[in-house]
């Protein structure tokens, strides 16, 4: 087996074991080029070597709490803390390997993984260049072709099937459910990091009756088979690859936490942007085109959860954004609150959404002047 193709044994001192896995891999002493850092702990690192390249992601497994063990209870979940509760992999090149390894067997455009090091946490990976949505889209691109080529990837993502644990590079990757203990602890967010921004602290009942509201939402999540869920399709995490065909032209990003979850959680990220303002022209052509690209049936199903998992991501992410300002020093995200407050505020006005709506007039009133800013 080639040197490149198989996890190598780790070093205590993660230079050594860098060095070690670019040497195997055929990159050492290629020109190193640093991207500029993102929400995330991971660093990405592009290679270039004989007109080549690739690139080297590094990412240190203590940087981040750890992950849920298949089959863990609710109760063992919160008592290892967030990334647990939330279903995500944290650092997890395993994860990282083995699902880009199942996306690009099914025809998707993920990066080929060319060597691994799990233990350290590194590995080497395709180069898919610079063309990123958010980039292209309006000056070089067209809005409306792009998304439509990003919903017929997620329809093609969603008539695919998927083993529950995918294996890479000697290691295996359980793919766990968007269930409603990961759906609860992200929206708790919301309650732990945005309403005290805004200036109020919910109490034990509030929370308690919040998360009443939001289980009882949930309810219509059940009206369709899950697929799988990337959980981050959004413009900064896609790469128009034109030179490919059909859904490859879209290539993916950031999926290391998929989960099998409703078919509508990425389209609902893809359209309500939190960095970008999605034309409001596109959101209904592109769910009908999802809709039937997808086979799905009982459209007002549909439309309710993409309200609930639309009012679900933007509740998270309203205290994930406060949280990487006040926590971790990047204050840069709080000017994206307002876009992502107009989101929820729409999305919480439908009629699914009755008692959350209720429920955030009172714990974080804050929020809809937030929308009108």
């Amino acid at each position: 087996m080639a040197a490149g193709r198989r996890a190598l044994t780790a070093s205590p001192d993660r230079a050594h074991a860098r060095a070690e896995l670019l040497s195997a891999a055929g990159w050492a002493g290629a020109d190193e080029t640093a991207f500029p850092g993102d929400a995330s702990t991971r660093r990405y690192t592009r290679l270039s070597r004989h007109g080549r390249t690739a690139l080297l992601m590094d990412a240190p497994g203590a940087s981040e709490a750890p992950a849920c063990p298949p089959g863990a209870s609710a109760f063992e979940r919160r008592a290892l803390g967030y990334n647990a509760r939330a279903r995500l992999a944290g650092n997890n090149t395993a994860a990282f390997a083995a699902l880009a390894g199942a996306l690009t067997a099914r025809g998707l455009s993920a990066p080929v993984v060319y060597a691994a090091d799990h233990e350290a946490g590194f590995l080497v990976i395709e180069d898919l260049g610079d063309d990123l949505y958010a980039r292209l889209i309006p000056e070089r691109a067209h809005e409306g072709k792009l998304y439509a080529c990003a919903v017929d990837a997620l329809a093609a993502l969603y008539r695919s099937s998927f083993e529950a644990g995918p294996e890479a590079f000697g290691q295996r990757w359980a793919i766990q459910a968007y269930d409603r203990e990961a759906l609860l602890a992200e929206t708790e967010l919301f309650l732990d990091w945005y309403a005290p921004e805004r200036g109020t602290k919910p109490d034990e009942s509030v929370r308690a009756a919040f998360e009443a509201a939001w289980t009882k939402a949930f309810a219509v999540l059940d009206a369709h088979a899950p697929g799988l869920n990337l959980r981050d399709f959004h413009a900064e995490n896609l790469i128009w690859l034109p030179e490919r065909q059909a859904e490859a032209q879209v290539g993916l990003l950031d999926f290391q936490d998929a989960l099998f979850g409703h078919p509508a959680y990425d389209l609902v990220s893809l359209t309500e942007d939190a960095r970008r303002d999605v034309s409001p022209d596109l959101a209904r052509p592109l769910a009908d085109r999802f809709f039937a690209a997808a086979g799905l049936a009982d459209r007002d199903a549909f439309d309710a959860a993409c309200a609930v998992l639309a009012a679900q991501r933007n509740a998270k992410i309203l205290g994930i954004f406060v949280r990487l300002a006040r926590r971790d020093s990047k204050p840069r995200y709080l000017q994206l609150l307002p876009r992502v407050a107009r989101h929820f505020v729409r999305d919480i006005a439908h009629p699914a959404l009755d008692d959350i709506r209720a429920l955030v007039r009172e714990a974080a009133p804050g929020v809809y002047a937030e929308a009108d800013q």
